[in-house]
């Protein structure tokens, strides 16, 4: 009996020490290849615009009902369910929206956001601002 214990013991030791050994071995990653990897892409600068009761509830472009107190957008091309995060530099907000529909004929917009969107990026009463789009 005695001996099983220490027979575990050194099969944990060992063990251990192994996983140590490998551990130690493996090199340290690159902290700018890291950084470079964290860092966001930027899809797209330009003006936003809002939507909201005059839509609420009716189909977006892809099939699903249009909910203005959701953080909901409509790109032009963007595939639907991406998430997009849209930045107000203007005052340092942002938010991240799901594209759910096609905004036609966005002409001088990039995008096109529900109004809990646009409310939350503090531009309702204004109707449009400036944004940054970010790879979320």
């Amino acid at each position: 009996m005695i001996a099983r214990v220490i027979a575990r013991c050194v099969t944990g030791v060992l063990a251990s020490a192994m996983f140590m050994a490998f551990a130690a071995a493996q090199p340290l990653p690159d902290a700018s290849t890291e950084q470079a990897q964290q860092v966001p892409s930027e899809l797209g600068r330009g003006k936003a615009t809002w939507y909201g009761a005059k839509f609420h509830g009716r189909r977006t472009s892809s099939g699903e009902r249009f909910d203005m107190h959701a953080f909901t957008a409509a790109h032009e091309t963007l595939p639907f369910g991406t998430l997009v995060r849209v930045r107000n530099p203007a005052n340092g907000r942002e938010v991240v929206v799901r594209i759910n529909d096609r905004a036609p004929r966005l002409r001088d917009r990039i995008i096109d956001l529900s109004r809990a969107a646009a409310s939350a990026l503090g531009f309702v009463k204004a109707g449009q601002a400036q944004v940054v789009l970010v790879e979320r």
